[in-house]
């Protein structure tokens, strides 16, 4: 999608105040681009909205971990959620304060666990009852009690598609209500965990607040029993529009929804996507193009290794050419020039590697460049080197929107092999 940050200037693709072509000038294609300015407008979005909550935001890392993203956000209020010690790792790189990281994560390994602990960071939210025992071992060996929040599965079913849905009794995540109650009323077995929180988070791209509210009124009924538990961590899953039709509520209407349910405690919201999706794109040259079986493919120098999403999720991203012909800007892509429908495809050997189906684009051929939309979120975090392909170099452009730099190189060849004992 377009935005006051991703746009048209003089028929050409900017972000921010940079010209999209400058910089694939210099840095090749395919390549991530992120506007820090949208980013940091999304963050304040949020935190205006859930401001009379007195929320803490702690941004998703798994949505796009990138430093310096990260480094930014810590730097404008965010605290960081994570799952896995990786993440954490990251989060104390990019300057977040321990106090202010939560390590989340169905399956957390020991070294994940014992990092986290040892680092002193804020929370841990805990999933399995045989990580209370794990956890409490390590806060006693590090000589601190580690605030912990446990991990309801509410038994709800979000309105939102099947692969990102967490909170339904067939999902792997969390404990049932029973299991909680239990842990909280065995507290005194664990005498190196403070049980301060219940988490929930029902799923992604959530098309209303109906689950959540569920979901956390489920929590606080637990929460009302146990004077020790003070916060509710009320997930993430704030929707983005990745069509121009999708309709999405409104953020501060999803906070008012919620405040009276949650008054009383302390809440951590843990928003990813909602912030840095749509302050990102994915920049390809189109290699070929080419009849077959009647239909008209552009094949593109990026694909299911770079942004995996269309072929795991049958995802939709809509793609803009990085230079218009229209004699005025247009509206909408396809307003002012001819159309066709086309199958865009990328190079990675996989029939799944189609990027868009039927898609109408105004002409396009080999040498031309295109932007994938909203493609900041579950993009380069998702990014593999199937067919022995380097990742891509992910760009920045600066918080006054002015500048841009390069955040990450892009891979060699030499560096997939560098690792490697021959």
């Amino acid at each position: 999608m377009l935005n006051d940050h991703i746009r048209y200037v003089n028929h050409e693709l900017h972000c921010d105040s940079v010209a999209v072509r400058e910089i694939i000038a210099q840095v090749g294609t395919p390549a991530y681009i992120y506007s820090l300015p949208r980013a940091l407008a999304n963050l304040r979005r949020i935190q205006t909205a859930f401001s009379p909550l007195n929320a803490h935001i702690h941004y998703s890392a798994k949505a796009n971990g990138n430093l310096a993203l990260l480094r930014t956000l810590v730097e404008h209020g965010a605290g960081i959620d994570c799952v896995s010690g990786g993440e954490v790792f990251r989060a104390l790189r990019a300057g977040c304060p321990p106090e202010n990281i939560v390590l989340a994560g169905v399956g957390k390994t020991v070294a994940d666990s014992r990092f986290a602990v040892e680092q002193r960071i804020g929370w841990v939210n805990i999933e399995n009852v045989a990580e209370c025992a794990m956890i409490d071992a390590y806060a006693a060996a590090t000589g601190i009690r580690q605030r912990v929040a446990l991990r309801l599965n509410p038994d709800v079913a979000a309105n939102t598609i099947r692969q990102i849905a967490t909170g339904h009794g067939g999902a792997k995540f969390g404990l049932s209500a029973d299991t909680i109650t239990a842990l909280l009323d065995r507290q005194a077995d664990y005498p190196h965990l403070d049980f301060a929180g219940i988490h929930v988070h029902v799923g992604s791209q959530l098309g209303d607040t109906s689950a959540t509210e569920q979901a956390v009124r489920a929590a606080r009924a637990i929460a009302e029993r146990y004077p020790s538990v003070t916060t509710l961590d009320i997930g993430g899953g704030l929707p983005v529009a990745y069509r121009p039709d999708t309709p999405l509520p409104d953020v501060s209407s999803f906070a008012q929804a919620l405040a009276p349910l949650v008054a009383g405690y302390e809440v951590i919201l843990e928003p990813g996507r909602s912030i840095i999706a749509d302050a990102g794109i994915l920049v390809a040259q189109v290699l070929y193009t080419k009849e077959h079986g009647g239909q008209h493919f552009v094949i593109l120098d990026t694909g299911m290794t770079e942004l995996i999403r269309p072929a795991l999720y049958d995802a939709h991203h809509e793609i803009a050419p990085i230079g218009l012909l229209s004699p005025q800007t247009p509206l909408q892509l396809g307003e002012g020039f001819a159309v066709r429908a086309v199958e865009i495809v990328g190079p990675v050997c996989e029939t799944t590697d189609t990027m868009a189906h039927d898609r109408s684009l105004p002409p396009l051929a080999p040498g031309d460049h295109v932007a994938l939309l909203t493609a900041g979120a579950y993009g380069f975090v998702m990014a593999s080197n199937y067919n022995a392909r380097p990742r891509p170099p992910e760009v920045v452009i600066s918080p006054d929107g002015s500048t841009w730099r390069i955040a990450r190189p892009r891979e060699t060849w030499e560096d997939l092999v560098t690792r490697e004992l021959e």
